[in-house]
């Protein structure tokens, strides 16, 4: 198994940032406008790209304020099936530094190192987005 890894420090408070991976207003500033998600643990979570085009489906396994959300892929695309998505927030003196990991790849094919270099463009957005609070989400239909 592999894993996908990204830090990024970030000028705002851990709740900030937080917010920003555990709502699904704060999704919808970076990541992709069609969030659909069940803020809670349990929950489903739907990411739709290009019209729908592509959907991956998930369900919130961790919830921890300020600090943490867990996530687990539940298909869609055979390469991200059985994956899990965790976004880990560190209070530093300047604001935060978020960490965030895609774990569980089988192995590391084009399509895994085509998302590693998408997920290193996706925290830049989520960064802009937390700190100007101004919504850039990369797919937005």
């Amino acid at each position: 198994m592999a894993d996908l890894f990204h830090s990024i420090p970030i000028s705002a408070s851990p709740k900030d940032v937080y917010d920003a991976v555990a709502t699904q207003k704060g999704m919808r500033g970076w990541w992709t406008r069609d969030t659909k998600m069940d803020e809670m643990v349990g929950g489903k979570v739907e990411f739709g790209f290009d019209r729908r085009g592509v959907v991956f489906r998930m369900v919130i396994d961790a919830l921890e304020p300020g600090k943490t959300v867990r996530m687990s892929c539940s298909g869609d695309h055979p390469e991200w099936a059985g994956t899990k998505l965790e976004w880990k927030v560190e209070t530093t003196p300047e604001g935060s530094i978020l960490h965030f990991t895609h774990r569980g790849w089988r192995e590391i094919t084009p399509f895994a190192a085509g998302c590693n270099s998408t997920w290193g463009e996706l925290m830049f957005r989520l960064k802009d987005y937390v700190e100007t609070k101004r919504a850039n989400p990369h797919w937005r239909e």
